[in-house]
């Protein structure tokens, strides 16, 4: 529980304080994307096959912690930093090092509490490392459909 509450209280911090890039109109899409996106997403996983779970298993109030507040942030520090205007390359690298970053945070989640509050059912960290890549893919994807509504709107 400690370890959650740092997280999101530290992500948030981060997110907010070193945005450059994204509007409020993007901030609140990114939120309620990953919000519903992760709520979905861990429905599946960590409900109907206990791949993982927060806390404990099963639906409980101090699960929606993570659910609600803790990854955002996290997204909203990837797409702040995120080199659009350079090649494929220093795209490829970027998203690398992000999941190199989630994968250890995950790992020091996985800490006993009160420090760590995720637990593994069947899920390794290598599916997370296959997974995670085609996350952050599915948020580009968003977001840059996001800016293109943004821009039709302005016009």
């Amino acid at each position: 529980m400690i370890g959650c509450i740092i997280a999101i209280i530290v992500f948030n911090i981060v997110a907010f304080k070193l945005n450059k890039r994204l509007t409020t109109n993007q901030v609140v899409h990114i939120w309620t994307f990953t919000i519903a996106f992760q709520c979905i997403f861990d429905f599946i996983l960590e409900f109907k096959y206990y791949g993982y779970w927060y806390f404990d298993k099963g639906a409980d109030w101090i699960g929606l912690l993570p659910h609600t507040v803790l990854i955002s942030p996290v997204n909203m520090m990837f797409l702040n930093g995120y080199p659009f205007e350079h090649g494929m390359r220093k795209k490829i690298v970027y998203i690398v090092v992000w999941t190199l970053g989630v994968l250890v945070y995950e790992t020091i989640s996985l800490f006993p509490e009160p420090w760590g509050y995720f637990h593994y059912g069947w899920w390794r960290l290598w599916h997370a490392a296959l997974v995670d890549p085609v996350l952050f893919f599915i948020l580009l994807k968003y977001y840059k459909w996001i800016c293109k509504l943004e821009r039709q709107a302005c016009q």
